[in-house]
């Protein structure tokens, strides 16, 4: 009799083309998305070794890093170093035949983590890489999916396969009714409070649980998103109802007989009831509310309706100097309470929350109101897609008329690594 696996344990065994020792295999990739900032290097290893790309269609790559927001048509990157790093991007793209380049004034250019589910290239049971720890998103959908260093970039570039340490295995269930008014992040974020930032390390998380189940795909988009915000190589979700129409939606390449065998393979992917974990965590979302992080690390946070903790209640040493280190950041204190702190910049965006789904959601907050005098208030939608269907749907006019400012897709303020500076 087999013994019971896990979703990972499933998905590890499908790839593992060879067992390289007791903790590392040699893994199958199934797709690579690259962006101008991690792949420049990865990509002059290539040329020097004179090896090529292995499979040119199985890389997306995108200029989402560095580009500016600014609305302005056509798009321009004005700084000369950030231009060379688009320009080389679609370079290296021509030279070793990689076809799938959204470029700067791309119709569906966006942040990589939203592109690439949207353009349906990620599916249940694949491995995906990238390389940004973001990548963790696209569990959402089934896949083993994770963020990777600029060398292990190379070794994918040229042979579609990575040396792969193997984590261990942590589940996380989540049970109860999230209580109107609090969202899947603040589902991550309990999560991240619950654990701690390090409570993931060396862990692929799998969630379960009736909370779970309840989440949109693009709710679950955001959980598994966050998870590597806790330290973990990746976020798993069993891949049900949801997650297949998801997919069927927007991967518009299946035959009906790919379809079919798809559906029968998909089926097999979720753990076995009596599958092992190293670990496992229950949590209750029932009284969770909006939470807000009052420190510098997004484990350190409260609910709207609760102050910030005494320093006292840290009993961990590290947790205690991060904790004073945060308030002393932020200009706060043990005691103070979240609600009634002044706003002085509101961002909607990233590749956590930019999708449309999110936007619909906060233009229905919105509707009637207006940003209050002396703050600046900015969206972005996650893509150049999104952008375009919110003002379709009359959302982009709702964020314009409540004075924030409707800009273009890209990773924006989350890294100022561009014209987005606060």
């Amino acid at each position: 009799m087999s013994k019971s696996k896990t979703l990972f344990e499933k998905i590890l065994e499908t790839h593992t083309i060879k067992t390289l020792d007791k903790d590392n295999v040699l893994l199958y990739v199934d797709a690579h998305f690259a962006n101008e900032y991690t792949s420049p290097q990865a990509f002059s290893g290539v040329e020097n070794r004179k090896c090529g790309v292995f499979s040119p269609d199985s890389h997306l790559c995108v200029v989402d890093h560095i580009i500016p927001s600014t609305p302005t048509t056509p798009r321009v990157i004005h700084d000369p170093a950030s231009a060379l790093q688009a320009s080389n991007l679609e370079k290296n793209c021509q030279i070793f035949g990689i076809k799938a380049f959204y470029g700067t004034n791309d119709p569906y250019q966006g942040v990589e983590h939203v592109l690439m589910d949207e353009q349906g290239i990620v599916r249940p049971g694949m491995v995906v890489i990238c390389g940004d720890s973001h990548t963790t998103t696209h569990g959402a959908l089934g896949a083993l999916a994770f963020g990777i260093g600029t060398s292990e970039i190379e070794h994918v570039l040229a042979t579609s396969t990575l040396v792969y340490r193997v984590p261990k295995k942590m589940l996380v269930r989540i049970n109860g009714t999230l209580p109107e008014g609090s969202t899947a992040k603040d589902m991550a974020l309990t999560v991240l409070r619950t654990i701690s930032a390090r409570g993931a390390l060396g862990h692929i998380v799998e969630y379960q649980g009736e909370a779970v189940d309840a989440l949109t795909v693009e709710g679950r988009m955001t959980l598994c998103n966050l998870t590597v915000e806790a330290g973990s190589r990746g976020a798993l979700i069993a891949p049900d109802e949801k997650a297949i129409q998801w997919v069927k939606e927007h991967a518009i390449d299946f035959t009906p007989e790919d379809w079919n065998q798809a559906l029968e393979y998909w089926a097999t992917l979720k753990s076995d009831p009596d599958a092992e974990y190293d670990r496992v965590v229950d949590i209750d979302i029932s009284n969770v509310t909006p939470m807000v992080t009052w420190g510098t690390s997004p484990d350190q946070v409260v609910g709207i309706n609760e102050v910030i903790p005494e320093l006292d209640t840290f009993t961990d040493p590290v947790a205690r100097t991060a904790a004073e280190r945060g308030l002393s950041y932020q200009g706060l204190k043990p005691g103070d309470s979240m609600a009634g702190i002044p706003i002085n910049h509101v961002y909607i965006g990233s590749c956590t929350n930019a999708r449309l789904a999110d936007l619909r959601a906060a233009a229905n907050v919105l509707k009637g109101h207006k940003v209050a005098p002396g703050v600046r208030a900015q969206v972005v939608p996650g893509s150049m897609w999104t952008r375009r269907q919110a003002e379709k749907e009359g959302i982009a006019q709702i964020f314009i008329d409540a004075g924030f400012e409707w800009r273009m897709s890209g990773c924006a303020l989350c890294l100022a690594m561009n014209d987005d500076l606060l």
